[in-house]
């Protein structure tokens, strides 16, 4: 909670000016390991800031794995990385408990051995290759900060983020990720094929003699220091009723359902997802310059925060239409003023 000092118009001007400097030199540093991909690197930022975790989808090969890591060595966080495999277990990314000998009385008791989940960025490095049981080992740290194991809890260090890769679920061997799961992702990032010039700029990096690095820039309490600023964005009734009637359009029959959602979507985004709208929305205000969010905030954020929570029918997969065709969709119909009557 900021102290009442900190809420005067010169302190909170100079907190915004600090985190736009900062999110600026973060992206730059990034920036010098990877190689265009400006946008995914954004997306990533603007999730990282709102406090949630991200879902990286591509096909293999693009710098999913590089970004997660070259995001980790800007930051002074503990970092993990699980690479998800068909026998990969539970157990494998929560830990477990074992049995432990005392030495000097020889007795011997349970001790839990923790695994890499309890770090605080993890990355799911191909997270689609497990099977669900092992996916959903995840779902209570990604939404909890937490770990049960045999009746007993044991909360993670925050920040906690999980940065998660995926590959196209067309492709041998994965398997989807359950709908509980995609939903405690706050952005689900496509990260596409790379530029001539890129292309070029990868390959002198990569195949010559010098390997470009990134340097710290923050740590876990600047970053919880950002996202207690960020949550303190203004946000007008008439952006936050905005915001809710974009994940009203996505729910079938509704009130405020377009035509495109009641052929296409069995089921529509849960308020986690007007809760991403809103914290997207503050990050992008901020780093734009402003104090306050505008629709066209929340209509930038959109197809990040929904295109993962709006499950489509058979007609769609028939008819080849992606999550990304209805959303461009429901913004299209959804005005962005309230229509009174």
């Amino acid at each position: 909670m900021a102290s009442a000092d900190m809420q005067t118009p010169e302190n909170v001007k100079a907190a915004c000016e600090k985190f736009r400097t900062t999110y600026k030199t973060l992206r730059d540093e990034i920036g010098k390991v990877m190689v265009g991909h400006t946008d995914v690197i954004d997306a990533t930022l603007i999730g990282l800031f709102a406090g949630g975790n991200v879902l990286l989808e591509g096909v293999p090969g693009l710098g999913k794995t590089m970004l997660v890591r070259t995001l980790a060595d800007t930051l002074s966080l503990p970092f993990s990385r699980i690479q998800f495999t068909p026998d990969l277990m539970p157990a494998d990314v929560i830990g477990t408990n074992i049995v432990m000998e005392d030495p000097d009385t020889g007795r011997r008791k349970f001790e839990f051995q923790r695994g890499p989940i309890f770090a605080q960025i993890v990355l799911a490095d191909e997270i689609n290759r497990a099977t669900p049981k092992t996916q959903s080992a995840l779902l209570e740290a990604m939404q909890e900060r937490s770990v049960t194991v045999a009746g007993h809890t044991y909360k993670l260090d925050k920040p906690f983020f999980v940065l998660a890769t995926q590959n196209p679920i067309e492709q041998e061997g994965t398997y989807p990720l359950p709908e509980a799961q995609m939903d405690r992702f706050i952005f689900k990032i496509t990260v596409g094929y790379s530029k001539l010039d890129e292309l070029m700029t990868i390959l002198d990096r990569t195949t010559g003699t010098a390997t470009p690095s990134a340097n710290k820039i923050l740590d876990g309490r600047q970053i919880l220091e950002a996202q207690a600023l960020i949550r303190d964005c203004i946000v007008a009734p008439h952006v936050k009723e905005y915001a809710a009637r974009l994940i009203l359009a996505t729910h079938p029959q509704g009130e405020h359902a377009p035509n495109i959602t009641n052929q296409y979507i069995r089921c529509g985004a849960s308020p986690r997802g007007a809760q991403a709208l809103l914290l997207g929305g503050k990050v992008r205000a901020l780093t734009d310059g402003r104090y306050h969010v505008s629709n066209k905030d929340i209509a930038d954020t959109a197809l990040l925060a929904l295109r993962h929570r709006v499950i489509l029918n058979f007609e769609a997969e028939a008819d080849r239409v992606t999550g990304d065709d209805v959303v461009k969709k429901i913004l299209e119909a959804t005005p962005k003023e309230p229509v009174r009557v």
